[in-house]
């Protein structure tokens, strides 16, 4: 999917590439890759990398193109945890402003991919527009850790009712996605860093107030992943033992009840003998025989739960 915009507004959309306009590319076809190779000249390695998901966010500068990769989050409920991080490329070459992201992202959502409010602006400033995705990054890395929280509350309270596996994978996965974010987003710190020293001398006041803002939402992105990931690796923990205590518990209370019933097992077993024996020409035999086994029974029941072992 490729939208052609004639300013970083992203309201007017043209059918051509013209100087200082910019490109969204999500989730590019192979012949849209093609047309990136041969009517923007844009380097094959750098398209490769920019859609590989495992790419590290990186700033480059050559004599013919700059490129900027961040990694931003995005959901993915079918890829065995609830959120992930991919790389998003920004590429300037040959006075045309490029982004290319592998996957459909609420960052430049496709069809609603516009960072500034207002209709119909044209707004030239790519530094501006720049800082506003790394912004609108941390906004939605903000956004998607209370819906992580929000999940971690439910299922720590299903895990207050249950003795299964289930629910800690369920953490797991949680923990996972922590794990990417915190990675992603130290990298990205280091890209705002770099973006910072090289962009000092010529950063307006707008610019630098916006910078120092995406640079603060970052962090507190950060600190936030990894407050909520040492959250959620004690609560593993914790609930690990819970769930070894309660199988204990049942354990016990198994083991228990098979000795409980063991006991008139036993008399019966004594008394069912072939053998001679003070009942065998009582017509009380039965009865009695019962009764001691209610008796003895009912003995360890008490002794048991004196005990707290029932």
């Amino acid at each position: 999917m490729l939208k052609i915009f004639k300013s970083f507004g992203g309201y007017i959309e043209i059918p051509q590439a013209e100087k200082g306009c910019w490109i969204n590319v999500v989730q590019p076809s192979p012949a849209e890759i093609q047309q990136l190779q041969e009517e923007f000249d844009v380097p094959e390695d750098l398209i490769r990398d920019i859609l590989d998901v495992d790419e590290r966010p990186r700033y480059e500068i050559d004599d013919d193109w700059s490129l900027i990769i961040l990694r931003i989050p995005v959901e993915s409920p079918h890829n065995g945890v609830p959120y992930n991080t991919l790389p998003l490329g920004i590429v300037t070459i040959n006075g045309v402003t490029i982004t290319l992201c592998s996957t459909p992202n609420e960052v430049l959502p496709f069809e609603q991919s516009a960072l500034y409010r207002g209709q119909n602006q044209l707004i030239h400033d790519e530094v501006n527009f720049i800082i506003k995705l790394f912004l609108r990054s941390g906004t939605t890395y903000l956004r998607y850790l209370k819906q992580i929280n929000q999940q971690t509350a439910r299922i720590e309270d299903e895990l207050e009712r249950s003795i299964q596996n289930k629910e800690l994978n369920k953490l797991l996965k949680m923990e996972k996605c922590l794990v990417y974010f915190i990675t992603s987003l130290k990298a990205n710190e280091i890209v705002l860093a770099k973006l910072r020293n090289s962009l000092k001398r010529n950063l307006n006041e707008v610019n630098e107030d916006l910078l120092e803002d995406a640079i603060i939402e970052n962090k507190q992105a950060l600190e936030m992943s990894q407050i909520y990931s040492d959250i959620q690796a004690g609560m593993m923990d914790a609930f690990a033992s819970v769930i070894s205590n309660n199988l204990n518990v049942v354990m016990k209370q198994l083991a228990s009840i098979s000795i409980i019933l063991m006991i008139p097992t036993l008399i019966a077993s004594l008394y069912g003998m072939n053998v001679p024996n003070a009942f065998e020409n009582s017509k009380w035999a039965f009865p009695i025989i019962i009764a001691i086994s209610v008796f003895m029974s009912g003995l360890g029941v008490f002794i048991f739960r004196k005990k707290d072992l029932f």
